[in-house]
This record gives structure tokens, C-alpha cells and sequence, in this order.
């Protein structure tokens, strides 16, 4: 099975792309698959319009690259392990305070040799984000587990004084700041030892409902809407009262217990849900200072158990979104304890408008689920009735001015069984076209999931400010 795994920051992304061990795949199988063979590593630098790339021997000298650069740059210690490793397909040297200069070489260089070499020169915004990149990669226990992250203290005599290292200690921006302080007070402390995840203990588990933690975050995508460094904070919704919840600390930790939802379909017909789910329990929708953004995770049923906010504002915000209360409801439920989650980006705009996708995004283009009515005759005659159905029901003056449309199913009697937005103005103003009344009217709640234990027929239905509706034989999502 092939296998991708991104880690994505503003300025850097690293894409690994490989396949499970065969021999690990039965002991494995309830779990979020392990990318042990690698056989693709892309390392996207904003600013390039080429990735650097190469295989394992190519992804093990960026990662001892950066690890020993980065010891260098952040405590302004010199690191002898750096000038050990000319014959290194990949280099990383300074150039200023501000510019640090990526070196991949052609594996049939010479030292001596540089002149099919690749250069890239990073600022030092860029050069955080790549060494949080690979710190995400590090942290994550299912993506080429046996690499292991060697750091060695630099000798006493390579040290300086504490006065030279704050008098050096000047952040490249504004913005990074903060990292710039971190890095210097953990600069100061003794190399840390690495050890493999410790398993939860009895007494650790013992969690209230909702749970703040610290914990960093693999393969998380920063929206680019966020201005500050994403917080540690993850809250979890645990039912202490039950055994078959996985004890959790964090997101990260909850997928590393239990399988990953990736299916594009199943991702597509979930968005729904967690839309519908949040959308009305989204009272105060003015008092946002900028939109804050949230990474969620969702059951198979469309429940949130886990969200995490992706900047400071987001965290103190919190309350003024329905995500806690949501949250609490959730943990008075039993989800089975190998229940597949999902991960999505949701979105509480300043001007009250709701968002959710999926937190990767498509892979490919989704399919709509269940068994579909593909025949001519039953498809025009179907379509007839759902258009009398919904021109009886809309009426008045439109003040929408963009056309509004919605894939909308019917089964074979013509009752609507699902719809959905496809377009922006169609999730804005879906309260002044009939069909969350018609949805509400069959199944008594406009947030109940989409009915597909029938074989149905869809249409992509076209509202326009006119006064027009147009209906039309669904074509597939584009």
C-alpha cells in the first residue's frame, strides 16, 4: 500500500512517500498504517518553485543536516560535528545572521566538486520552519520509526560566554521573536535524552471530561491565516466512566491508537455532518477578533471528540464558538475503542460565517456514498418531481445576487434524502431556499445524516436571484 505523509509549516513542507513493512502489516492493521520503506522525499521551500528531492540516503543527510545546524544556530555554539561532514549529500552553511545557505549535492559529486550542486539560500524564517518540519517527522512514531534522532552536546570548550550568546540573540522578525527567546533559554540546558513514548499509566489516565495538554503536532497543516506559533493546547473529550475509550493525551496520540478516516468519499460525506453539527450551535457570532481556525477530530458518526486551536487568538477564543459544549455532549457517548477518526479544518469567520474541510484535504475527487438511480426515464421523471416539489415551496423576492447551488438526492418516491452546499453562497444563504425545511420535514432534525440505505437519484439544483430554478442530472463533484 503506498503510503504519504506530509508535514506542512508556511515556509517549508516535507513530503514522504513509501510503503509498509509486509511483514508488519497483521500487527499493524488497527492502526494508523506504518510508512517504513521510503522510497520519495520532497522538501518544498516557499520561495522555490523546484522541491529538493531524493530517497533514504537523500532524506538522512537533510535530517542530520538540520539537527546539527540547527544546535549551531540556535545556541551559537560551534559544532564541530558540522565541519566533520563534507561528503554529506546535503549541507547547510551560513552565510549571514540572516542567510543560511542549503547545499544538495549530486551523489556522484567529489568533495571538490560542487558544480551540479543544488543552492538554496534560506532566510532564517524559513530555516525554523524546516527544523519544525523535521521535528514534526521525529515526533511522529508511524513514519520510518527505526530513524532515530542522534544529538550529541557540543565539548565545553566550544562554549561562550552567556553574555555573547544574548548579545547575539536577535530574532530575523517581529514574528519570531518568541521561537528566538525559546531557543536560547533551551541553548542554555544540557542536550536532553531521547526515549521512545512511554505508555500511559493508571493514575495519567485518570482525566477530567475535557483535558488541556501539551504535546507537539505531526502532520499538522498551519493555516495561513495564523499569525503567531500554533499553541500546545488539545482538548480531548474522554468518558472517564467508560473502558473502551482509548486514554488520550492528545490528537496525535488518539490516531496513533486507532485507524485514521483518509477515504475521500467518506471525508466528503462526514463534512456535512460536522457542519451541521456546529453550525447551529454557533450563537455569538459577532464578537470575533480576526477568524480563528481549529483542528478537529471527528468520529465515523460525525461526533467531535478532539479539537486543537492553531494560534494564541484561536485559544482564547474558544469560548465564544460551540466547540466545548459539543465537546461535553460527546464524551456522554461509548464510541467503540478502535473507532476510525477524521481530521478537519474548521473555520469561525470574524464576518459569522461557519467552514469546515478536510484537515489534509482530498487525496482525489470524492464520490458521493451509496447506490445510485442511473436510469433515464426514472432520472427525468424523478427530476420533474423534485423541481414541482421545491418550485411550490419557493417563493418571495430572492436577496441573494450569485447563483446558489446544491447537490440535492431523492430516492426512488422522489423524497429528498440528502443535500448539500456547493458553493460559498450556497452555505450563506441555504435559509432562504426550501430545502433545509424539506429535510427537517422527513426526518425531524436538518442536521440528521444523509439517508443512503436506498439507492437514490442526484441532482445538482441551481437557485439563481432571478427567481430561476434550474435542476439538472448531477455530473459528480469538480
Amino acid at each position: 500500500m503506498n503510503i504519504q505523509r506530509k508535514y506542512s509549516l508556511p515556509n517549508c513542507t516535507l513530503l514522504l512517500e513509501g510503503l509498509s513493512d509486509a511483514t508488519k502489516i497483521t500487527h499493524f492493521q488497527e492502526m494508523r498504517p506504518e510508512l517504513s520503506i521510503l522510497v520519495n522525499a520532497e522538501c518544498h521551500i516557499s520561495g522555490y518553485q523546484q522541491p529538493i528531492s531524493g530517497g533514504r540516503d537523500f532524506f538522512e543527510s537533510l535530517v542530520r543536516a538540520v539537527n546539527a545546524y540547527a544546535q549551531e544556530f540556535f545556541s551559537h555554539i560551534p559544532n564541530p560535528n558540522l565541519s566533520d561532514r563534507e561528503t554529506e549529500l546535503v549541507q547547510i552553511q551560513a552565510v549571514n545572521n540572516n542567510c543560511h545557505r542549503l547545499i544538495v549535492r549530486n551523489h556522484t559529486d567529489t568533495v571538490a566538486d560542487h558544480n551540479s550542486a543544488i543552492a538554496m539560500d534560506l532566510n532564517t524564517v524559513q530555516l525554523f520552519d524546516l527544523v519544525e518540519a523535521v521535528d514534526q517527522f521525529f515526533a511522529d512514531t508511524q513514519t520510518l520509526p527505526e530513524l532515530m534522532l542522534q544529538i550529541q552536546s557540543a565539548p565545553r570548550r566550544y562554549g561562550a560566554s552567556s553574555e555573547v550568546l544574548i548579545q547575539q540573540a536577535v530574532p530575523a522578525t517581529i514574528g519570531i521573536s518568541s521561537l528566538a527567546a525559546a531557543a536560547l533559554a533551551f541553548a542554555m540546558l544540557p542536550a536532553p535524552e531521547v526515549r521512545p513514548p512511554q505508555p500511559q499509566t493508571q493514575e495519567e489516565s485518570a482525566n477530567p471530561t475535557a483535558t488541556t495538554v501539551a504535546t507537539p503536532s505531526p502532520t499538522t497543516e498551519t493555516d495561513a491565516s495564523a499569525n503567531t506559533p500554533t499553541p500546545s493546547a488539545t482538548t480531548i473529550a474522554d468518558n472517564p466512566t467508560s473502558t473502551d475509550t482509548p486514554n488520550v493525551k492528545d490528537l496525535e496520540a488518539l490516531l496513533r491508537t486507532v485507524p485514521e478516516i483518509t477515504d475521500p468519499s467518506q471525508l466528503k460525506a462526514l463534512n456535512r455532518q460536522v457542519y451541521n453539527r456546529i453550525n447551529p450551535q454557533w450563537a455569538n457570532r459577532g464578537g470575533l477578533p480576526q477568524d480563528v481556525v481549529y483542528r478537529v477530530g471527528v468520529a465515523a458518526d460525525g461526533t467531535l471528540v478532539a479539537y486543537k486551536p492553531t494560534n494564541k487568538v484561536a485559544e482564547d477564543v474558544v469560548a465564544q464558538t460551540p466547540l466545548k459544549e459539543l465537546l461535553f455532549k460527546s464524551a456522554n457517548q461509548k464510541p467503540a475503542g478502535n473507532e476510525p477518526i477524521a481530521q478537519y479544518k474548521v473555520v469561525f469567520r470574524r464576518n459569522g460565517i461557519l467552514e469546515v474541510s478536510p484537515w489534509n484535504g482530498y487525496s482525489s475527487t470524492p464520490k458521493v456514498i451509496g447506490e445510485k438511480i442511473t436510469e433515464a426515464n426514472q432520472l427525468q421523471e424523478l427530476s420533474k418531481k423534485l423541481y414541482d416539489n421545491i418550485r411550490s415551496k419557493w417563493a418571495g423576492t430572492p436577496r441573494f445576487r450569485g447563483d446558489l447551488k446544491y447537490r440535492v438526492a431523492v430516492n426512488k418516491d422522489g423524497v429528498i434524502a440528502d443535500y448539500e452546499p456547493l458553493n460559498s453562497g450556497a452555505f450563506d444563504y441555504y435559509r432562504e431556499t426550501p430545502l433545509p425545511t424539506m429535510f427537517q420535514e422527513v426526518y425531524g432534525d436538518n442536521t440528521a445524516a444523509a439517508n443512503t440505505k436506498q439507492p437514490l437519484a442526484h441532482y445538482q439544483v441551481t437557485f439563481k436571484p432571478s427567481g430561476q430554478l434550474e435542476i439538472e442530472n448531477w455530473q459528480g463533484y469538480r
